[in-house]
């Protein structure tokens, strides 16, 4: 079914954990790896791509590290996902270009897909980063209830 992808999810855990900190305040990639058990090299990685994109600021050196830099409010999660991720798509024919799918040609369901592709894109439009970001306390359920619903729904 739909799943983001984990890069996508490593950038939404680092800009949650910067947002709580003080504005404009270093944080190193190592001191989020540490805290969130996330791997290195991703992380950095996807550091470097919101950087890049002007969300993130890096600063160099022993003291070093990232401050987001962005307004949070003006970046939509579908922007997000995109610039980590590449283009937006619920099927591979409307996400890619050179679709080599075997049935393109008698599809009977790229209408509807299309049509459902769009509708998710206009919804993940509508949450900034800036919602996403909020403590957990604004939230209707915190992550420790999130947990134990998602291992009560699994047993």
């Amino acid at each position: 079914m739909l799943k983001l992808n984990r890069k996508v999810e490593y950038g939404l855990v680092a800009l949650k954990y910067m947002h709580s900190k003080p504005k404009g305040r270093l944080t190193t990639v190592r001191e989020i790896c540490e805290h969130h058990s996330t791997p290195f090299d991703p992380l950095a990685h996807v550091l470097r791509i919101l950087n890049t994109e002007g969300i993130l600021q890096s600063e160099q050196g022993a003291h070093g590290g990232y401050r987001i830099v962005a307004n949070l409010e003006d970046i939509s999660f579908a922007h997000l996902i995109e610039i980590i991720d590449g283009q937006l798509g619920f099927t591979d024919c409307i996400k890619f270009k050179d679709c080599s799918c075997t049935l393109m040609e008698r599809c009977n369901i790229i209408s509807p897909m299309f049509a459902v592709n769009q509708q998710l894109l206009q919804f993940l439009r509508s949450i900034s980063l800036a919602t996403l970001v909020q403590p957990d306390a604004l939230w209707s359920i915190n992550g420790k209830e999130a947990i134990v619903a998602l291992q009560t729904r699994s047993a």
